[in-house]
C-alpha cells in the first residue's frame, strides 16, 4: 500500500487520544480525526475513510463494540478496527472480535509497538496471536444457533481447507501448519487466503472465532480431528 497510514482515534479520555496521536504522528502516521464516543467514531470513519480505527471499548453514548459492528457492516473501504483495552482478556474483547475487530492492544502499549501494530493491521494482518484468540474463544464462545447461522455451511471448503482451518484454530502459525501437513509455506498461505475468501472473513482472528462457533473444533480440542457434530463431517 502506498501513502501514509490514516487513523481515527476513539477514546473517551482526551489525554489518551492526544498521547496516542502524538506517538503516531511522530512515526509518520496521519490521524484523520479523534472521537470521544462510538457515535463520533462511526461518523469520523464515514467522513475521513481511515485505514485503521483505534477503538476504546467502554465509551459513553455508543460503546466500541457497537461502533465496530456498524463500521464493519458499512464496509468502509477496508477500514480495520484495532481495539484498545485496559485489561488483558477483558470479556468485551471477544464481543469486539466477533463484531469484526482485527485484534486488540492494551493501553499500556509502548510507542514502538503502537505504531507497528497500526501498520500491521493496515497491511491486512490480525494483531492477536491465534493462541490468545483461542483462550478468548474457549472462555466466552457460545453455541448460538441464530448467531452462527450465517456461517454454518462450510461446504464450500475442500477437505484440505477444512483441515487447515481446524489446525489454524488451535493456534498454529503458517510455518507450523506447513510442518504438520508436510506442505510448503507458500501452499499453506494460499490455503489460508482461500479459506478467508470463501467464508468472507477478514483475517485469522475471525477464522479462529468461526471455527469454534460453528463447532468445527471444540474448546480444548487439539484440532487433530473434527468433533462428531462438526459441519465439516456432514
Amino acid at each position: 500500500m502506498s501513502g501514509p497510514v490514516r487513523v481515527v482515534i476513539a477514546d473517551d479520555q482526551a489525554l489518551v487520544r492526544s498521547g496516542f496521536g502524538m506517538i503516531l504522528a511522530a512515526d509518520g502516521i496521519e490521524v484523520t480525526a479523534e472521537a470521544a464516543d462510538g457515535a463520533e467514531a462511526v461518523a469520523a470513519v464515514r467522513r475521513t475513510r481511515p485505514d485503521v480505527v483505534l477503538m476504546d471499548i467502554r465509551m459513553p453514548r455508543m460503546d466500541g463494540i457497537e461502533a465496530t459492528r456498524r463500521i464493519m457492516t458499512e464496509g468502509a473501504d477496508g477500514t480495520r478496527v484495532l481495539i484498545l483495552t485496559t485489561y488483558d482478556l477483558d470479556h468485551y474483547v471477544y464481543a469486539a472480535l466477533t463484531a469484526g475487530a482485527s485484534g486488540f492492544l492494551l493501553k499500556d502499549v509502548t510507542p514502538e509497538h503502537l505504531a507497528a501494530a497500526v501498520r500491521l493491521v493496515r497491511a491486512g494482518d490480525a494483531l492477536l496471536a491465534p493462541t490468545i484468540t483461542r483462550r478468548l474463544v474457549e472462555r466466552f464462545a457460545r453455541r448460538d444457533e441464530a448467531g452462527t447461522a450465517v456461517h454454518r455451511d462450510l461446504s464450500e471448503l475442500t477437505p484440505r481447507e477444512l483441515e487447515v482451518l481446524r489446525l489454524l484454530a488451535t493456534g498454529l502459525s503458517n510455518a507450523e501448519l506447513a510442518d504438520r501437513l508436510s506442505l510448503s509455506a507458500a501452499t499453506v498461505k494460499t490455503h489460508v487466503a482461500r479459506i478467508l475468501s470463501k467464508l468472507g472473513l477478514r483475517d485469522r482472528v475471525q477464522a479462529v472465532v468461526l471455527a469454534y462457533e460453528t463447532g468445527l473444533i471444540a474448546p480444548g480440542s487439539s484440532g487433530d480431528r473434527a468433533p462428531e457434530d462438526s459441519p465439516g463431517r456432514r
